[in-house]
């Protein structure tokens, strides 16, 4: 296909220009998690440092640099020309392969330093892979379809290492960098696709605001306009970031406690039906013009996560449910929560409030207390319950923040409400 040929289709046909931007989206994402998560599906028994497991200081040393690489994102994505996101994504995930590189060469433990470098630049794909697809009128579908790399490429990549380990005898300080190696050309070629997705037209921008960048002074007096809704919602997506991080990160230690830990194909399997379940709802908010209404439905679908992972829970600890059956219903729960907010809620409030503004802005704020909650979980659950199996520990602690994110999401709609009526009925009764 000619270059103008595609560049016609991508503006002029709406169809080809969702699947075309879905594909390369999916893709380019999908390709970065090859990078990043390759490596919790080994297990390194035994191994300590200073009475913490060491799989757990690679843990906390690739969140710390991911979490810093969040706020480091505050202002980076918020404020990126759409001319620089394709190089800059090339560019942050080449210094992650070096650094996987160094992490195989260097001596344990003195290694672990290299997993924060790891996690250092990764952070900031997210937000530049989502600023191609935000403020459209198709933006919940595309946003749903790129999402779901987040559930399908983390179990994926986890069955392309634990093949390497288990049919290639690759050690497990090297399957990390042969796993980055092998998708390096997909990488480049869905790269490329991306950056061929033309911005949004002027029917988008009269429908969802138009995107622009923040300076410091922007998001600040952002912050404080809105700071009693991004407080109630940031904490429930805290939440829903540490249950989804330890589910993610130490899969292979909870399907091994549910006997299937030496199957390479469970990490994709089980994902599979979560990915294609939170695909199919949260794209069809899409036929919701309303961004109030949507926005309302995406903390009703937050909601519904929550109640569904307290649930299976309770149905797998009573012994209603099998494990496999349970890993499932709660990934759903735990993404369907997770994905509205990155494909529904943070676009809709924006879209609602008529704030020129970016999804970026948003995301990176959320994303990097998220990441801050996940590494504090990990260290208590290694210094206060160390003995504690991590089926256990994740289980009991779904139940925990499950409740709490509702509690949160209540107040969250309530304060959304109050602002809305407050800002827009006065105006539409003076006219």
């Amino acid at each position: 296909m000619k270059l103008k040929s595609l560049k016609s289709l991508t503006e002029n046909n709406e169809l080809f220009f969702v699947i075309f931007a879905i594909t390369a989206s999916f893709f380019t994402y999908s390709c970065m998690y090859a990078f990043r998560k390759a490596f919790t599906v080994a297990t390194f028994d035994g191994v300590f440092l200073l009475g913490v497991h060491y799989k757990i200081w690679l843990i906390a040393s690739q969140i710390l640099g991911y979490t810093l690489s969040k706020f480091i994102g505050i202002k980076l994505v918020s404020e990126m020309k759409p001319e620089r996101r394709a190089l800059a994504i090339l560019v942050v995930i080449g210094i992650a392969q070096v650094s996987l590189f160094l992490f195989a060469v260097t001596p344990r433990p003195y290694n672990i330093i290299w997993m924060f470098f790891n996690g250092l630049p990764l952070g900031i794909v997210w937000g530049l892979v989502f600023s191609y697809l935000e403020g459209r009128r198709t933006t919940e579908l595309l946003g749903a379809g790129v999402s779901v790399s987040f559930i399908f490429a983390s179990g994926f990549v986890k069955s392309v290492g634990k093949y390497l380990m288990l049919n290639f005898e690759v050690s497990e300080y090297w399957m990390p960098f042969v796993t980055g190696l092998i998708f390096t050309l997909p990488l480049l070629v869905s790269v490329w696709l991306l950056n061929k997705i033309p911005p949004p037209n002027e029917r988008d921008i009269a429908l969802r605001t138009k995107r622009v960048p923040m300076t410091k002074t922007e998001r600040n007096d952002f912050l404080k306009k809105f700071f009693a809704a991004i407080i109630p919602f940031t904490l429930v997506y805290i939440f829903l970031t540490v249950l989804r991080d330890i589910r993610d990160n130490f899969a292979a230690e909870i399907w091994m406690e549910l006997g299937q830990g030496n199957d390479s194909s469970i990490f994709t399997i089980a994902e599979i039906p979560v990915g294609l379940g939170v695909l199919l709802i949260i794209s069809l908010m899409i036929f919701v013009k309303n961004n109030l209404m949507a926005l309302n439905a995406s903390i009703g679908l937050i909601i519904t996560g929550l109640v569904v992972n307290i649930v299976s829970t309770l149905a797998f600890r009573s012994g209603i449910m099998g494990g496999l059956s349970w890993m499932i219903l709660v990934g759903f729960g735990l993404y369907l929560g997770y994905i509205a907010y990155h494909a529904l809620l943070f676009e809709r409030f924006i879209a609602t409030f008529k704030y020129a503004a970016n999804i970026g802005f948003l995301f990176y704020f959320a994303d990097a207390f998220g990441y801050l909650g996940s590494v504090t979980a990990f260290l208590l659950k290694n210094f206060f319950s160390p003995d504690i199996s991590w089926l256990n520990f994740f289980s009991t602690l779904t139940y925990l923040l499950s409740i709490a994110g509702i509690i949160f999401s209540l107040i969250t709609y309530q304060v959304i409400k109050t602002k809305y009526r407050r800002q827009f009925l006065p105006k539409l009764a003076t006219t």
